[in-house]
């Protein structure tokens, strides 16, 4: 078995790259919807990141994404993704592809690596045998715009507490409001366990030009008082599947919590879609199993629980070495 650097993937190879993914996908998620090939070939075609693939016998049986944000040597955890054909496993291809990709990060001066994964799959296993330790839990949530009336969505944003106003915006956000988003990111630093690198202008600005590479649309709805943001809320639509939208950051300024402005701005961006994006259908989302809070925001707003899925993390320095 030979595992090759794919820096700029020919067609053929997306091809093979995205057979790997569905055969994964059908054997440990066949109630999640199915990759889409359009969706691979943008995200291994975008900026910041290395691929690697396992080739044996001719066939593509193993891939490995790892994701670089910030730039080389940013003070950023890498992020990988490894994904093995379901009748390769359990024979060393996983073990290899993790092996050379931390080659690969240590080499761009990361410390650590994170994974997101599903519950109860076989990367489960897999990255706690390679030293990676579960940082967080999040619970996977799909709201059905359908099931929640256009009236209770109206009556929710006409209720919005005193001394706030509302903005929005799509894509990058204005220059009025690009430092007071950075500030306001801050305060979703209590949610995570990895998260605690410092959020400025130009890091808001990175998200969203990602964002706009892939083709997709950034919706952004923030609660304001004075000149600072006391929360937010982020959705992103993609392109190639914009039936399905997906929930980005929700934050609340610790000052500000308790006066209901997380389901306000929600509220506000329900509205907005509805009006600016018909095609949307659903939302998804995740929530860290202790953020009750959100959790309970969005269950009143009608997210149901669907799936659970885990972050690991371990230091670049633990992994395997060639």
């Amino acid at each position: 078995m030979d595992v090759i650097a794919l820096d700029d993937p020919a067609q053929g190879e997306i091809r093979r790259w995205h057979a790997v993914l569905a055969a994964a996908h059908a054997a440990d998620l066949r109630d999640e919807p199915a990759p889409d090939p359009e969706q691979t070939a943008a995200r291994l075609r975008a900026p910041g990141r290395r691929l690697w693939a396992a080739v044996e016998g001719g066939d593509m049986v193993g891939v490995a994404e790892l994701r670089l944000p910030g730039g080389p040597g940013a003070d950023r955890p890498a992020e990988i993704d490894i994904q093995v054909r379901p009748d390769r496993r359990r024979r060393g291809v996983g073990t290899r592809l993790l092996t050379v990709a931390a080659e690969g990060m240590r080499a761009d001066g990361r410390t650590s690596v994170i994974a997101q994964v599903m519950a109860g799959t076989p990367a489960i296993p897999f990255l706690e045998s390679h030293g990676f330790e579960c940082v967080l839990t999040l619970r996977g949530l799909l709201l059905r715009l359908d099931d929640v009336p256009a009236r209770r969505v109206e009556k929710l944003v006409a209720s919005g507490p005193a001394g706030y106003r509302l903005v929005r915006w799509r894509g990058t956000a204005p220059d009025e409001h690009a430092l007071a988003l950075a500030r306001a990111k801050h305060a979703m630093a209590d949610m995570s366990a990895y998260e605690g690198l410092p959020w400025d202008a130009d890091r808001v600005r990175e998200m969203a030009e990602l964002v706009a590479k892939r083709g997709d649309d950034l919706y952004t709805v923030a609660a304001v008082q004075g000149d600072g943001i006391a929360g937010f809320t982020e959705v992103v639509v993609s392109a190639e599947t914009p039936e399905r939208a997906a929930q980005y950051d929700t934050a609340v300024v610790p000052e500000h919590r308790g006066r209901r402005i997380g389901i306000w701005v929600k509220a506000a961006m329900l509205q907005w879609l509805r009006r600016e994006r018909p095609e949307v259908r659903e939302i998804e989302t995740d929530n860290s199993g202790d953020n009750v809070h959100m959790l309970a925001v969005n269950e009143e707003l009608g997210f149901r629980r669907q799936r659970e899925s885990r972050e690991y993390q371990a230091a670049a320095a633990d992994l395997p070495s060639i």
